[in-house]
């Protein structure tokens, strides 16, 4: 009995002997891999990850790319081949609300041959302070009169349902401009109390500029709204498509219609001082995919 268990013993340190020469001398073969299987290298590029910022999603492919369909902050993001079809595009929004912490970025890509590839990114979003301006302003446009209540409320209604909209179609293209030539005068996201009272976070930003001034499309969209509102007066709001809005107000005049399509640099109307203003002035306000965001984010990221 000891001699069978001395020759097991024998036999076994042969074998494991040979497996273990296998691993350390012999080449080892790898897996095939799928030629359709999408190797993703996911990289953001923005001026910073705070609330009211435009984020650039960037991704790289080592396989063709027919798609990519991904979604942050609950939100859809759509992407867009760079040139090849190895690389893509996607714009993301941090709405000037969003907590400080980590958000997750799901990606979805399908190759050339119908294959699919999912990948998970993460962007932190940084805590941010905002600045308080103190204003003064016709009392009619802190305090609304009884009678306007119901006009304020069927505004804010139109407005909103716009930008909840989604246009499946992407209508700009490259870079966005300056929609006028002044510097902007009132920083997105500034604290404001008007005549004493606080009131809702500046979700845009303030170009100065004569009455009068041409202002200019930044990119390409349909028109969606050209009409007076309560406290932003006289207001153009374009359909860039993606769910990409901009939304201009106080104008003192409009040079477009409702379903009109305008290429960038077309004009489409004036700066002004109607509604709650205290001097003429542009301001511009963006909107992607729901996040109220710096249009000036946007211009930096996509010059």
């Amino acid at each position: 009995m000891n001699r069978f268990i001395k020759q097991i013993a024998v036999i076994n340190a042969f074998y494991a002997g040979m497996i273990l020469f296998c691993i350390l001398f012999l080449p080892a073969t790898p897996f095939a891999k799928d030629p359709d299987d999408a190797g993703l290298v996911i990289t953001h590029q923005a001026r910073g990850v705070q609330p009211g910022e435009v984020v650039l999603l960037q991704v790289q492919s080592d396989q063709p790319i027919s798609k990519i369909e991904g979604t942050a902050f609950g939100k859809k993001v759509f992407f867009y081949a760079d040139g090849v079809s190895t690389s893509w595009k996607g714009l993301v929004g941090i709405d000037l609300g969003a907590q400080p912490k980590k958000y997750p970025v799901l990606l979805t890509a399908t190759s050339i041959g119908n294959k699919k590839t999912q990948s998970r990114y993460e962007l932190t979003v940084q805590a941010k302070d905002f600045p308080t301006r103190r204003i003064t302003v016709q009392e009619q446009y802190v305090n609304p009169p009884a009678e306007e209540l119901e006009r304020i409320q069927r505004e804010d209604k139109k407005v909103a349902t716009i930008f909840s909209e989604i246009s499946k179609e992407k209508l700009w293209s490259g870079g966005f401009l300056r929609p006028v030539p002044g510097e902007a005068t009132s920083s997105f996201g500034v604290r404001s109390v008007l005549n004493g009272q606080a009131r809702s976070p500046h979700s845009g930003t303030d170009f100065r500029g004569a009455e009068g001034t041409p202002v200019a499309a930044p990119n390409a969209g349909k028109i969606v709204l050209a009409e007076n509102l309560y406290f932003s007066g006289n207001v153009v709001i374009i359909d860039h498509g993606w769910s990409m809005f901009s939304y201009f107000a106080h104008l003192s005049k409009i040079s477009v219609q409702e379903g009109q399509e305008v290429s960038v640099g077309d004009l489409i109307g004036s700066i002004g001082m109607t509604g709650r203003v205290t001097g003429p002035h542009l301001h511009w306000s963006l909107r992607l995919a729901g996040a109220r965001v710096d249009p000036l984010s946007l211009l930096e990221i996509l010059p």
